[in-house]
């Protein structure tokens, strides 16, 4: 994802009576009085902050690959500044959930232009576990360029964004339908999900991303109030507003996994070989094995003699995040609407049924013509060659399918002339084709070239997308050569990766590059923005 910013504002000139550091940390703090008034002068962008440190920048980040554990990029970012260490704590997707980038919600913080450092969702505990230790070895001090803050002077409330183009000003939509992708015998659970965008003011196109605040399962609700012994309509005043205690839990506040902050209550409320085993768990420890499973009830369910207050309860819990779902229509072909491909996440532990919050939200409990609030999250770096001649090879496995569905609807509704090639993959051709009448319908209009299909578990041989790239390899080649665009949705530690080795192989055996020039080749293909990825 790439930001352009505008350079900051130099407010103290040279010639002014002060040296180099004096000048410095008087802009930094002009620039943070006046704020937006300002334009540019408090921007986040590449560069240092006014006499302080180099701020994180996507360009300047070896660290920047999701499929690079946290313990790593730590390590690659040991000798940088501190921004770039806030930064490298990031799960590294750009996902933009969080409202930002990872370099801009790394900068931000370290400006203190940002308080939260539980945003990034991809991430979750460990990257909110590395935020709070840089914060600490960084000390309290603000650096240059932040903010100034006052406790005894009330904070200011940030200006809200245009209504529904961001999360802290969502739109309201109609629910509309879900239909169910997978074909009878199916191990997986995916809907085709259609939302109205009349009134929203929502104008999209293919590539980007629709935000959207779920709410949490009633049972699941009910069960936690159960657990705690608390009365359900109890009203309770807390930041995010005033709403019965039932209330607070199906919209404002996550039941998902327990944050360290539950542990640290419920350490107060025990003792002995409990308390110490909830201090270890609040630490990030993990003394009985169980603590990647143990969410909101299941920690009640670990300590049973702990029961806190309810409004204390609340305030030790997370906030309710809203999703990010890849657009999977057209508004050239679907004006007013916005269609969303969804896995329904469902599996059991010990006894327990568990349910993916947003997913099932979304495919079993939203009624027909239901409110549901949304925003939308514009695409950086991802979307459709200018060109319409442009060649395109699209890779989206399973629910990576969607930004492509998009861009083929589109490609239909334009007529473009560019030739357009789909590789997708999934467990059984019987079961889990996902729009298998459309996509052959396209084929058979022309406006789909090629489709290529991997299925992992037919036959006695996983057969997955990379494998069929390079099966295709000679033709794959030949089209790179043409100028096509490439573009992966999908899985980012993993499949995304494995995308990217068969491209080098492709290159060294059909390019004749060694090995070192077919890596360059990829690395061209992403400067040239003609490699784009959307991986989650």
């Amino acid at each position: 994802m790439t930001q352009h910013v505008a350079p900051p504002l130099v407010l103290i000139p040279e010639s002014a009576p002060f040296n180099p550091d004096q000048r410095a940390w008087l802009s930094g703090y002009f620039a943070a009085l006046l704020g937006p008034a300002v334009e540019g002068a408090t921007a986040l962008g590449a560069g240092e902050a006014p006499g302080g440190p180099a701020l994180a920048d996507n360009g300047d980040a070896p660290w920047h690959d999701p499929s690079i554990g946290l313990d790593d990029r730590m390590a690659m970012a040991k000798e940088r500044s501190e921004p770039q260490k806030l930064m490298a704590a990031m799960a590294q997707q750009d996902c933009g959930q969080c409202g930002y980038n990872c370099a801009d919600y790394a900068n931000a913080i370290f400006l203190k232009k940002e308080e939260r450092l539980n945003l990034c969702q991809p991430g979750g505990k460990e990257t909110l576990r590395m935020l709070k230790k840089l914060e600490a070895e960084f000390g309290t001090a603000a650096p240059a360029g932040a903010a100034p803050a006052s406790d005894d002077a009330p904070k200011a409330e940030g200006p809200v964004g245009p209504y529904g183009l961001c999360r802290e000003n969502p739109a309201e939509a109609v629910f509309l339908s879900r239909r169910r992708l997978n074909a009878p015998g199916g191990e997986k659970e995916t809907w085709h999900i259609e939302i109205d965008l009349t009134g929203t003011g929502i104008d999209y196109v293919v590539g980007d991303s629709l935000g959207l605040f779920p709410a949490n399962a009633p049972a699941l609700a009910d069960a936690v109030i159960a657990e705690l012994g608390a009365r359900p309509e109890r009203v309770i005043a807390t930041k995010l507003g005033e709403k019965t205690l039932r209330d607070h839990l199906l919209t404002n506040y996550s039941l998902g996994a327990a944050p360290d902050g539950l542990f640290q209550l419920l350490s107060l409320l025990t003792s002995g070989a409990q308390r110490r085993k909830a201090q270890a768990l609040s630490a990030g420890e993990d003394p009985d094995g169980d603590s990647a499973y143990l969410d909101v009830l299941g920690a009640l369910h670990k300590f049973p003699g702990a029961r806190p207050d309810a409004e204390v309860f609340l305030e030790a819990l997370d906030e309710l995040q809203p999703r990010l779902y890849s657009i999977s229509s057209s508004p050239k072909a679907d004006p007013g609407r916005v269609s969303l491909t969804v896995d329904a996440v469902r599996y059991s532990h010990r006894s327990r049924l568990r349910l993916g919050v947003a997913s099932t939200h979304l495919g079993e409990r939203l009624a027909e013509t239901a409110k549901v609030k949304v925003y939308l999250q514009k695409a950086h770096g991802f979307g459709l060659p200018e060109n319409t001649e442009t060649p395109v090879i699209m890779v989206g496995p399973g629910t990576g399918i969607a930004p492509f569905r998009a861009f083929l609807r589109e490609r239909a509704a334009i007529k473009a002339p560019g030739k357009n090639w789909l590789f997708f993959g999934h467990q059984r051709q019987a079961s889990d084709f996902f729009y298998r009448d459309e996509l052959n319908a396209m084929k058979d209009d022309g406006v789909l070239t090629r489709l290529s299909l991997a299925w992992s578990r037919d036959g006695t041989e996983k057969t997955y997308v990379q494998d069929r790239m390079r099966e295709n390899g000679r033709e794959l080649w030949r089209w790179l050569e043409e100028g096509a665009h490439f573009y992966v949705c999908g899985d980012a530690k993993r499949m995304a990766k494995d995308v990217e080795r068969a491209i080098i192989d492709v290159a060294a055996t059909h390019g004749g590059k060694s090995p070192e020039e077919a890596v360059a080749y990829l690395a061209a293909l992403k400067k040239a923005n003609r490699y784009q990825a959307d991986v989650y």
